[in-house]
Formats: structure tokens, C-alpha cells, sequence
């Protein structure tokens, strides 16, 4: 009976993790200036962001380089 109650508990507690990745959204942005600490954005579908969100930014993953 402990086993079937803590295999429910942990099933509820990943499926409420993986419930909030649902709700974050993707916005593709490009970079139009940097001046100091302040970055000008444009983005596609901006309009899913409201201002005071907390975001974070990645920069686009280069491509292999290949040695010799």
C-alpha cells in the first residue's frame, strides 16, 4: 500500500513539473543594438511579454568547427 502511494505521489509531483514548461513562452527575437547593459530587441509575437517579465536570452549555437 506505501509503495502505491509514494509511486502517485511521485507521478503528481513530475507531472505538476513538467505542467509549468507548458506555460513559459517562446519568443524569437534579433538584436538590434547593445549600449552598455541595455539590449534593443525586435521580436516576432512580442506581444505574448508584458512588461517587468523576467526572460532569459541565449545566443544562437554556432555551428561545428571541425580539426584537423
Amino acid at each position: 500500500m506505501n509503495r502505491k502511494i509514494a509511486a502517485c505521489v511521485v507521478a503528481f509531483t513530475f507531472a505538476m513539473g513538467v505542467a509549468g514548461f507548458g506555460y513559459a513562452a517562446k519568443v524569437n527575437c534579433v538584436v538590434d543594438a547593445v549600449e552598455g547593459e541595455k539590449v534593443t530587441m525586435t521580436c516576432k509575437d512580442a506581444d505574448k511579454l508584458a512588461p517587468g517579465d523576467k526572460v532569459k536570452v541565449a545566443s544562437a549555437k554556432k555551428g561545428a568547427v571541425e580539426g584537423c
